[in-house]
């Protein structure tokens, strides 16, 4: 049976939390929130993972996170996004420092990948239930193409106590498929009610509407799609030194021209994150409820 592949997106250094916060320690045992990503692949059925990094930490990255410290329980592979990892026909315009986004970091995995897969962020704790669901739902789609799926979210179970944050809302089909997502930013519980602030006013939302955590799957095609339409966004915005290639972005324009579906998998999994510094206790303290409540053991690789 073809296993799905698990691809975390790791090159980012994270602005607001200010330092690489994928390798932080946030388990009993200096685990990271890659650790408890990594186990829950491999107890849903997962049989890969492949890092996106950059060369910049890459000896860093390899020393901690490796087939070795995973018990050898999963295959591991990286792969690098640079800024000048473009195609053939485009330079990188003088001044460019920010990366190319979600969906370029993605792409950088064509060579590697050829199953389903999953794509999350390293620094997103998603909960076990939600790599069941997903993981299931990829081994249907192993002969298919343009059959896609992501994990939503409840907005309620996303929020930070310390900050507002942005996120991908997203709307439902009454069969369950996406038909679109829209990047709405300030989100917060203002007096008991969640509200977003975009254009200055304040927007209710519903405590269960879905929203988008970058818990996607996709199966391979996905890559040939990416590639054709990063070109059109390269001509388009090349010289926007601030413009970045979403995963939002190309599941809209599949989306919206007819040529995929997005099954919406519902998750009852808590997701919990690092946006601020002052959200790590908080984290630390709800892994630790997790492991006496049996979720996790207290050593994760032992």
């Amino acid at each position: 049976m073809v296993k799905p592949t698990l691809l975390v997106l790791a090159a980012g250094m994270g602005s607001r939390y200010g330092s690489l916060k994928q390798m932080d320690g946030v388990g009993p045992n200096g685990e990271a929130i890659i650790d408890y990503s990594v186990y829950d692949a491999v107890r849903a059925g997962f049989g890969k993972v492949v890092f996106v990094i950059r060369h910049s930490f890459e000896a860093e990255f390899k020393e901690v996170f490796n087939a070795e410290r995973f018990g050898g329980k999963i295959a591991v592979e990286y792969v690098f996004q640079e800024l000048d990892n473009l195609p053939e026909g485009f330079t990188l315009p003088e001044g460019r420092v920010k990366p190319w986004g979600t969906n370029h970091a993605v792409m950088m995995a064509a060579k590697v990948i050829n199953e389903p897969f999953a794509v999350i962020n390293a620094d997103d704790f998603y909960g076990r239930q939600a790599y069941a669901t997903m993981c299931d739902y990829l081994t249907t789609l192993v002969d298919s193409r343009q059959r896609y799926c992501m994990v939503g979210y409840q907005v309620s179970k996303t929020l930070s106590e310390n900050g507002t944050v942005s996120r991908g809302v997203c709307s439902v089909d009454g069969e369950g498929n996406l038909t679109g997502m829209v990047e709405r930013t300030q989100i917060e519980r203002v007096d008991g009610t969640i509200l977003y602030h975009d254009g200055g006013a304040d927007e209710p939302l519903a405590e269960d509407t879905p929203v988008s955590m970058n818990l996607f799957g996709f199966t391979p095609d996905y890559f040939e799609y990416s590639e054709a339409y990063f070109r059109e966004f390269l001509k388009a915005n090349i010289e926007n030194l601030k413009s970045e290639f979403f995963i939002p972005l190309m599941v809209n324009k599949l989306i919206g021209d007819g040529t995929a579906t997005m099954r919406v998998l519902r998750t009852t999994s808590e997701w919990f994150g690092v946006t601020y510094k002052e959200d790590k206790p908080q984290l630390m303290a709800n892994i630790e409820r997790l492991i006496s409540e049996g979720v996790y053991p207290r050593n994760l690789w032992a």
